[in-house]
């Protein structure tokens, strides 16, 4: 008889998949937000990456053919990051210039590498040494462009929930008259 009772509840197993599915799910949500959550943040990073090379870029360009005669490296600079934003539907006015710019060297005598346009959003240094010269000759001379954007996680239940992480872009290019 005891034999009997032990295979029948071997056998009944009412209910244990609505047990088995209550453990799962919460755990399995979890996982997929997660993997929401960082492939945002990762999308993000790569495009303010991108826009840093685009600003970088576009200031080391001697002239700009798409921008206003009287426009600056440094304007040419802020409007290239400005564009590639918008294009991916970030907002420009979220991001700020680096907590603690790049230290580069100036590439000139009296040339100063801290960062140009401070009431931008975008620290543009320039003419910042790229590389160091060797005895005899003259160094790179670049552009640096860096700021940082802010991205939001929602993950509840864990300590990355509605925490605030600043991701840093930075870019260095070679001056173009060089």
């Amino acid at each position: 008889m005891r034999v009997d009772n032990v295979r029948a509840m071997i056998v009944d197993t009412h209910g244990a998949e609505i047990a088995e599915a209550a453990a799962v799910l919460p755990l399995m949500f979890m996982i997929l937000l997660g993997i929401f959550w960082f492939g945002q943040a990762f999308s993000i990073y790569g495009t303010i990456t991108r826009a840093a090379q685009e600003g970088a870029r576009a200031a080391a360009l001697p002239y700009c053919a798409t921008c206003s005669g009287g426009s600056t490296p440094v304007a040419n600079a802020v409007t290239a990051v400005q564009n590639t934003l918008t294009a991916a539907n970030l907002n420009l006015s979220l991001a700020q210039p680096p907590t603690t710019p790049p230290s580069f060297n100036a590439c000139n005598a009296g040339g100063s590498t801290s960062c140009n346009g401070s009431s931008s959003n975008v620290c543009v240094q320039m003419p910042v040494q790229l590389s160091t010269p060797v005895p005899g000759a003259a160094g790179l001379c670049g552009v640096s462009v860096s700021f940082r954007y802010p991205f939001q996680f929602w993950l509840p239940f864990t300590s990355l929930n509605n925490q605030r992480v600043w991701m840093t872009a930075s870019a260095r290019v070679r001056m173009e008259n060089q």
